[in-house]
């Protein structure tokens, strides 16, 4: 342990560890925290939060929460397909899959466990079955930029979680160049066997850039393997983009069933971490025999299943964007006018959805660049500089002003004025 004691104060000295902020009470946007380091306490204006339609604080979504404790408690206590199976999570089930318009769902504790069940159900077909034998390789393509809930299951695909060593077919992982559906289509037809089980992953809005993964395109590639499946992973998508929240289909005006008329079978992953006020995640498929595979898996098999709490709150939170679809158009609106004044005072914001990572000059720090926004203007933004490249990540919500945004933009020009001073040629 001694050499994890010595990275960890080099960690501390070199001043590249995150900023720990505790928070002790919210309304809207406004946050009491407290710095870790000194125990100062501030209320803040948020810019960080991922409750991107406003709804952790919903009076409705919050009821239904407590109303679920009263009824079932604040666990169910054992795995889905043992003894922890409620009624709500075939509720939340059946209204996930309405709303993406996929007809079969299952529920995962996060993303992490989700994807692993996937790779475990789709590469290794999760259990042996006396007289079947898979004998077909898997191919996975990923794209560079995916989230690490992606990275990590696509890593571990060769066998499957829980075991030491695989008996399934080989796994072989390629990673394509971020949205480059050109490089996509090179690697599929250099790396693509005849009788090889293909699957491309990659995330509808990415997490760090906050663009949008070229569906349309990909479905063209994809056309030409037929089977191929597609998985979207729509954490930072359902409930920001399309014209009711429902995510990277409806965005581009289409939805699963043009994937499927064109020999592609598509997944999507949702999370209610972001839109749905809660926690917890869902793969829907149009292929019912997918489901009880992915429950075979240990990350579903050997945990908890989904709290009745969290399944209400999320269940809820997903009726609210179905019968208000004017939460998704605010929260648009609102992200296009802080893009435009961030425009009018020369930062570089990447992408073009709520999630808004401004690449700040080399000579600013983000992070220090994030304290002094909090401390000067009270105003919290999260600094990345050690998982992504060096930027200021702003997350719009559907509860900000126009006055909020304009301040947080008057902070950041006021912090860049005083830190970064360009030389003005003569």
């Amino acid at each position: 342990m001694q050499v994890v004691k010595e990275y960890v104060q080099r960690l501390y000295d070199s001043g590249l560890a995150p900023d720990e902020f505790i928070c002790h009470r919210r309304q809207g946007n406004l946050v009491e925290v407290e710095e870790g380091a000194t125990g100062k306490r501030q209320t803040v204006l948020t810019f960080c939060t991922n409750d991107v339609l406003g709804l952790v604080q919903n009076e409705a979504v919050q009821q239904a929460a407590i109303d679920a404790i009263l009824q079932y408690g604040t666990s169910n206590s054992g795995t889905s397909v043992l003894n922890g199976r409620i009624d709500l999570h075939r509720q939340l089930e059946a209204e996930i899959s309405a709303f993406k318009h996929l007809p079969h769902t299952q529920l995962f504790l996060n993303a992490w466990m989700a994807m692993q069940a996937l790779m475990d159900a789709f590469c290794h077909l999760a259990i042996p079955v006396p007289g079947f034998q898979n004998t077909r390789e898997t191919l996975i393509l990923t794209d560079v930029l995916n989230h690490g809930c992606i990275v990590s299951a696509v890593v571990n695909a060769g066998t499957r979680s829980g075991k030491v060593f695989s008996h399934s077919p080989r796994v072989r992982v390629k990673a394509y160049r971020h949205c480059d559906t050109e490089d996509l289509e090179r690697k599929l037809y250099r790396y693509a066997r005849p009788d090889d089980r293909i699957m491309v992953v990659s995330d509808a809005v990415f997490s760090m850039d906050g663009d949008i993964a070229p569906l349309p395109d990909m479905l063209d590639v994809l056309q030409n393997y037929e089977g191929s499946v597609l998985v979207m992973d729509e954490a930072h998508a359902s409930g920001a983009i399309g014209a009711t929240g429902r995510g990277i289909y409806e965005y581009f005006g289409i939805t699963p069933q043009n994937a499927i008329a064109r020999g592609i079978v598509p997944l999507i992953m949702t999370t209610f971490s972001k839109f749905a006020a809660s926690a917890g995640a869902a793969i829907s498929s149009p292929v019912a025999e997918l489901i009880p595979l992915m429950n075979f898996s240990p990350t579903s098999i050997g945990t908890v299943s989904l709290p009745a709490p969290t399944a209400a709150a999320a269940l809820e939170s997903i009726r609210q964007v179905r019968q208000n679809p004017e939460l998704v158009q605010q929260l648009q609106a609102k992200t296009k006018y802080l893009r435009s004044r961030l425009a009018k005072h020369d930062f570089e914001a990447l992408g073009e959805t709520n999630v808004v990572p401004v690449v700040l000059p080399t000579e600013c720090n983000p992070k220090y660049f994030a304290r002094q926004l909090m401390q000067e203007h009270g105003i919290w933004a999260s600094a990345i500089w050690y998982i992504a490249k060096p930027r200021l990540r702003i997350t719009v919500n559907a509860l900000h002003t126009e006055e909020d945004m304009d301040r947080l933009v008057e902070g950041m020009v006021a912090i860049r004025d005083t830190i970064y001073k360009p030389m003005i040629s003569a």
